[in-house]
């Protein structure tokens, strides 16, 4: 709530500074159905709203009944975003109790077709959008969103949306999908998040012909132009919002290295493609490391794909490896790169300067089956962004390479993953150890049960927004991104490999994002980077501050 309109008197009450239909009006006030008979009276809301007076658990209950009778995934995202429009804890509360259930809808696959019809489906505007007919009045329109306490900005502008490449304006949907995340996943405060969608205009044809499209009917801004617009949004953030973090989201790879690089060390920010898909990636490996019983540092592994997400992956990795004892060139040498032209290798001259590193020396191979077979990967990882990658022949040569191949389809939405999970199972015999992007139903392959694990970056960001927000750490490191993926790795149980998950189910995420926000803080005091004290006892302190979907008493 903003801070100039409601005081909290202590944690479970607050004075509130309107009545009536306004305060009914306002999603993260309305408690709906749900305030007492002595609010009513007080707070001029008798007779607007129905006499009974219900708990907060029958109102979930009735937004679960109406939800399920929803006909597609797209109604029932649809449905959600009316209820966080109009009551936000009781949004909140439906997806921490059932956030397995949730979490395909409110962000992917779900959030992919809805980013897709964004102009079609579109109800009330949520976030903020900075335009270039706004230049040079970006800190003027930054003071227009309500709420001064900003924590967590998560940015994008739309040109690498999921999968689907560039959606413009229509990629808001992933901002708000993100901060939903913040809050549900982590307990970071709804009200100290901002989504939003820089709209440089959209290359995609069929967006400027859509008489529905709301974006800039224009083609995208680049060169000096695109990076001054940047820049500027940059600058109004740190005077605007000066504590708060930002994330970049779905940037186009020619953009995503070179803004992490040239800001990362004067502002505190990440993006959650190159260093979030890393660590949650690094986790998964990890965990497969217990069910093989072999040592990261005998591993191979080969990606497919070599943009922002695979780049960010491989760097990780080296680091971990080289914490199991390689020299740097040595622990480089076991990641390898296929992309769109074919192996990553050092004869190539046509290479772009994050893929360069990399480059080792081989033969030139133009596909991933013939890497395959000549690299023999222990691991086989999936961030192409191409759907049906990882074919009958490739799975079963991992298959008679490896007793358990590590197989890892990550690419987003689920239309978009290299492989499915009974493609996976089915195609190595059951002895794949499979982790996706998206969800994937349990597989049953000759009478075993599988149950694959989603490598979700939710695991990882929120956990680490939650510690940055609490340390008040002035930068994010990759040292915080390492540590995220050591910790998300230690929550994974025997229990969760034997039914052939990687990660722990989703119903523990907010003690999994606690124990990363935990490590996030010890780091940043230890480097010294916090700008806030250190609390005592650092677990008891994250716990405590974590929001919870619970009303409080209006006075």
């Amino acid at each position: 709530m903003s801070s100039s309109k409601h005081r909290s008197l202590d944690e479970h009450t607050l004075r509130v500074a309107y009545t009536g239909d306004e305060l009914l009006h306002d999603p993260g006030l309305n408690k709906g159905t749900a305030f007492t008979a002595d609010e009513r009276r007080r707070l001029g809301l008798e007779g607007l709203l129905p006499p009974r007076i219900c708990s907060q658990d029958e109102q979930v209950a009735r937004v679960l009944e109406n939800y399920r009778k929803k006909p597609n995934e797209l109604e029932k995202f649809i449905h959600m975003g009316g209820l966080q429009d109009r009551n936000e804890t009781l949004f909140y509360r439906v997806i921490q109790d059932h956030i397995e259930e949730m979490m395909p809808v409110i962000y992917t696959p779900v959030v992919g077709k809805a980013c897709q019809l964004y102009g079609h489906i579109f109800r009330r505007s949520r976030g903020m959008f900075l335009t270039r007919h706004e230049r040079s009045r970006f800190r003027q329109v930054l003071k227009n969103w309500p709420e001064k306490d900003v924590r967590v900005i998560v940015v994008t502008d739309g040109e690498r949306i999921l999968g689907l490449g560039d959606l413009g304006a229509n990629g808001m949907g992933i901002p708000v999908g993100k901060l939903a995340l913040y809050t549900a996943c982590a307990g970071v405060h709804p009200r100290q998040s901002l989504p939003i969608t820089l709209d440089v205009g959209t290359n995609n044809q069929e967006l400027l012909k859509d008489p529905l499209y709301l974006g800039t009917q224009a083609p995208r801004l680049k060169g000096k132009e695109y990076d001054d617009l940047i820049e500027e949004f940059v600058s109004a953030v740190q005077d605007i919002f000066p504590k708060a973090l930002l994330q970049f989201e779905d940037f186009a790879n020619h953009n995503a290295f070179r803004l992490l690089n040239k800001y990362r060390e004067r502002v505190c920010c990440f993006n959650d493609d190159i260093q979030g898909t890393a660590a949650v990636t690094v986790a998964g490996i990890y965990s497969a490391m217990k069910i093989t019983q072999k040592k990261l540092t005998d591993q191979t592994i080969l990606m497919h794909g070599a943009g922002e997400a695979a780049i960010g992956i491989g760097d990780l990795i080296v680091s971990a490896i080289m914490e199991g004892g390689l020299a740097k060139p040595e622990a480089i040498s076991r990641c390898w790169f296929v992309d769109s032209k074919g192996l990553v290798e050092s004869s190539r001259k046509d290479l772009q300067e994050h893929k360069r590193p990399y480059a080792h020396s081989h033969a030139p191979m133009a596909d991933l089956f013939q890497a395959v077979r000549s690299l023999r990967p222990t691991a086989l990882v999936g961030v192409s962004g191409h759907p049906k990658q990882f074919t009958k022949e490739i799975l079963e040569e991992m298959a008679k390479l490896n007793e358990r191949p590590v197989v890892f389809a990550l690419s987003n939405p689920t239309s978009q993953a290299e492989c499915t999970a009974e493609e996976a199972y089915v195609h190595t015999r059951g002895r794949a150890i499979f982790a996706s992007g998206s969800p994937f139903d349990p597989v049953t392959y000759e009478g075993k049960r599988f149950a694959p694990g989603q490598g979700n970056n939710a695991y990882i960001f929120p956990g680490v927004g939650l510690g940055v927000v609490l340390s008040g750490a002035r930068f994010v490191t990759d040292e915080m991104f390492f540590a995220s993926a050591k910790t998300l790795a230690q929550h994974v149980s025997k229990e969760d490999l034997e039914r052939g998950s990687i990660y722990p189910p989703l119903s523990k995420i907010r003690e999994v994002s606690a124990a990363i926000a935990g490590a996030v803080m010890e780091i940043a005091h230890r480097r010294e980077l916090a700008r806030e004290p250190k609390p005592s006892d650092i677990p008891s302190f994250v716990q405590a501050k974590q929001y919870r979907p619970t009303y409080l008493n209006y006075v």
